[in-house]
């Protein structure tokens, strides 16, 4: 994301999409009742009756409309803001829909810039392209491909077939796992050229023969690829593998890896109860007492004015504010815990006392 232009007295910023991730943080950028403009197409009704009939049908405009509705459609990576016309050439008034890709530019007029709000606009200007990352979380039958790039995980494919259990040399058995790894390969042939980095993983020594493979059979994937050990393959070992942190080196850069490592280390540390804070009563207090080091945040709850509340306060404490996406392993158990809460610089208990488990686990706090 390019930060074009911003001009503080009047809140207005300009931007310029670059990726789909920007397109992520723009549909939790932009509120209900803040301004949006863009370059858009709309029918001309002040067009002369003997225009050509394409030029009366639309024309391309620059319009600002007052959202009501803002949808992020990750699959065809467009962000759609829906609401009255109030800045164009005509039309004032009527509804229309702003339809923004990457490589658009887009204009925001906020009253303010709350500090989760904030923590997007620069996450956004400071990354550095979202590196492409391919995963390859394989086992003989069952394998899954996805594609890191910045927040967002793309599906790439599922490779699943059935093999005999015959070993013996000929036999069925072996063709099924010939044709097998002639699958994964074609795969990985595809992806790798636009890698950054391909991360093989999965349990027993699949994932070694593939990643042998890979160096003998594809090119464009030499230096790329790293291996790692996990307990299941297919999407389940895509998810422990983010989990466990174990590929953080190969990972580094990617914001979808770095936000399962942070849930994972908020939920580890409240199993240790000491330097975690969850629920806005505790992460408040713990931001009064200069605990706080990063502050995770649910997406749906950025426009909770509680929340926004606490935020503002955390970032005035200068402490890390990430938004965890409510979809995937990371949002669900991000959810689970209340959906906000704080890794600590030091050790800390609430005053109040936090609520246990029936085994002794921390409670879900309001």
């Amino acid at each position: 994301m390019r930060l074009i232009h911003q001009d503080p007295k009047s809140g207005l910023l300009k931007l310029r999409i670059e990726t789909p991730s920007d397109l992520w943080r723009i549909a939790r950028l932009v509120h209900p009742g803040e301004l949006a403009g863009a370059s858009t197409t709309r029918r001309d009704p002040e067009a002369p009756e003997d225009s050509p009939a394409a030029q009366r049908e639309r024309r391309r405009v620059w319009l600002v409309v007052r959202a009501e509705q803002v949808e992020f459609h990750g699959f065809s990576k467009h962000v759609r803001i829906t609401g009255p016309i109030v800045e164009g050439p005509f039309d004032l008034g009527r509804h229309h829909t702003l339809d923004v890709g990457d490589g658009d530019e887009l204009t925001i007029q906020k009253e303010s810039l709350p500090a989760g709000d904030r923590a997007l606009l620069e996450e956004g200007i400071e990354s550095k392209g979202d590196p492409r990352v391919l995963i390859a979380s394989v086992d003989w039958g069952e394998s899954t491909f996805v594609r890191l790039h910045g927040r967002v995980i793309e599906p790439v494919a599922d490779v699943n077939r059935t093999i005999a259990g015959k070993r013996y040399a000929g036999g069925q058995g072996e063709k099924d796992r010939e044709a097998y790894m002639e699958s994964l390969i074609d795969v990985v042939t595809r992806e790798a050229p636009s890698a950054l980095a391909i991360v093989v993983c999965g349990p027993g020594f699949l994932k070694e023969h593939l990643a042998k493979a890979i160096a003998e059979k594809v090119p464009a994937a030499k230096g790329k690829v790293k291996v790692y050990p996990t307990g299941e393959g297919g999407r389940s070992g895509v998810d422990e593998l983010l989990r466990s942190g174990k590929a953080s080196e190969a990972l580094r850069g990617s914001a979808a890896a770095e936000e399962a490592d942070l849930v994972e280390r908020l939920v580890t540390a409240l199993g240790g109860g000491k330097r975690a804070a969850v629920g806005r009563a505790e992460v408040t207090e713990a931001s009064h007492m200069g605990a706080l080091e990063t502050l995770l945040v649910s997406e749906s709850l950025l426009t909770e004015p509680a929340v926004v509340e606490v935020l503002d306060m955390a970032r005035a404490a200068r402490a890390r504010i990430f938004v965890v996406r409510d979809e995937g392993a990371a949002g669900k158990r991000m959810t689970g815990v209340g959906g906000i809460g704080a890794l600590l610089r030091f050790d800390w208990s609430p005053a109040a006392g936090r609520n246990v488990g029936p085994k002794g686990g921390p409670g879900r706090l309001p």
